[in-house]
């Protein structure tokens, strides 16, 4: 093993280049991270996340796999087995569906069913959620499959900063991470401090605040972030104040701090991509209810994808939360 001491360098960059790097620092820092999935080598992935990690790490650290999601799994837990952190890449969210059997029946359970004994230190990344103009099975919305799954920890980034320290913290974490990354930011730019997570980094478990606000929170988490934050401002420039979390991690939820804006907004409303019925959203609605009714003045509202399959690009804008809807719940919750 190796450690990497030099101090963290500030740059605008993507969130795709911000997990690249925050990939190559460790495994810089860690010879036993591995990378793996279909094109991930020469290619650097569908979208180019790790472009000339396989030239600097060589093709026995990254490489590229059949088009087998189940074996991908099934080749990084036995992996896991013998020492190793490996990373895999999924291309699309729609494509994990093969290694579904791999991934909640023995990539969760392993841990418990050792009785703790063995970890199983694998990620799983997931280029998630629509805004592409992509073709069926590349714009699925699929987290709460696996936040209802015991044993995994379930996250999804929203930012490059963020991008770039929770991928380390995730290949460091022993328990498998399954890692969303949302594709329609991977150019969104920001300011990264590029290098090891620093010690006073946020926990991977652990929401944030994006937008400080006093009338209503709206909790949201990878794609959809960006879409709460430009509600404010628009919110803003009507005289209302939204506070807008990012909730990061999907399981475990961080409701001390969700509960802790509620009661001082005493509304809240939850956005996501994926339809709200039987949505992560649900479980928000219903855990801020149970924790917060006594001081709640309006009902939790989710603001989400129809239910219904993904539609065909041209029409996505139609399926996809956007500002106005956000917008619209906001108003709702207000008349109480």
């Amino acid at each position: 093993m190796t450690t990497t001491t030099d101090t963290p360098a500030s740059v605008t960059t993507t969130l795709g280049k911000a997990l690249n790097t925050g990939m190559r620092q460790a495994m810089r820092d860690d010879d036993s991270v591995v990378l793996l999935g279909e094109d991930i080598g020469a290619l650097g992935g569908v979208f180019r996340v790790t472009e000339d990690l396989q030239a600097e790490f060589g093709p026995n650290r990254v490489f590229d796999t059949p088009l087998a999601e189940s074996g991908i799994v099934g080749t990084a837990i036995g992996l896991a087995l013998r020492g190793y952190r490996p990373v895999c890449e999924i291309q699309f969210d729609g494509f994990i569906y093969p290694a579904f059997d791999q991934i909640v029946s023995q990539l969760a359970k392993m841990r418990a069913r050792s009785g703790g004994r063995l970890t199983m230190p694998v990620t799983i990344r997931v280029p998630c959620g629509g805004g592409i103009g992509a073709v069926e099975h590349h714009s699925e919305s699929n987290e709460s499959y696996f936040c209802h799954t015991a044993g995994l920890r379930v996250v999804a980034c929203a930012n490059p900063a963020d991008a770039h320290w929770m991928i380390q913290q995730a290949i460091a974490c022993d328990d498998p991470v399954i890692f969303y990354e949302p594709k329609r930011r991977y150019w969104d730019k920001a300011e990264v401090a590029i290098g090891p997570v620093p010690p006073d980094a946020p926990a991977l478990d652990s929401a944030r605040v994006a937008k400080a606000g006093n009338d209503v929170t709206v909790i949201a988490y990878g794609p959809t972030v960006r879409v709460a934050l430009d509600a404010a401002t628009v919110a803003q420039s009507e005289g209302r104040s939204l506070e807008v979390i990012d909730l990061r991690s999907l399981s475990p939820l961080d409701m001390r701090t969700i509960t802790a804006s509620v009661r001082r907004t005493r509304r809240a409303i939850v956005v996501h991509e994926a339809p709200t019925f039987v949505g992560l959203g649900a479980e928000i609605a219903a855990a801020i209810t149970q924790e917060c009714f006594p001081v709640l003045e309006a009902p939790v509202l989710r603001v989400g994808g129809w239910n219904v399959p993904y539609p065909p690009a041209r029409t996505e804008q139609l399926y996809l939360p956007d500002i106005d809807r956000v917008l619209d719940a906001v108003d709702s919750v207000a008349q109480y």
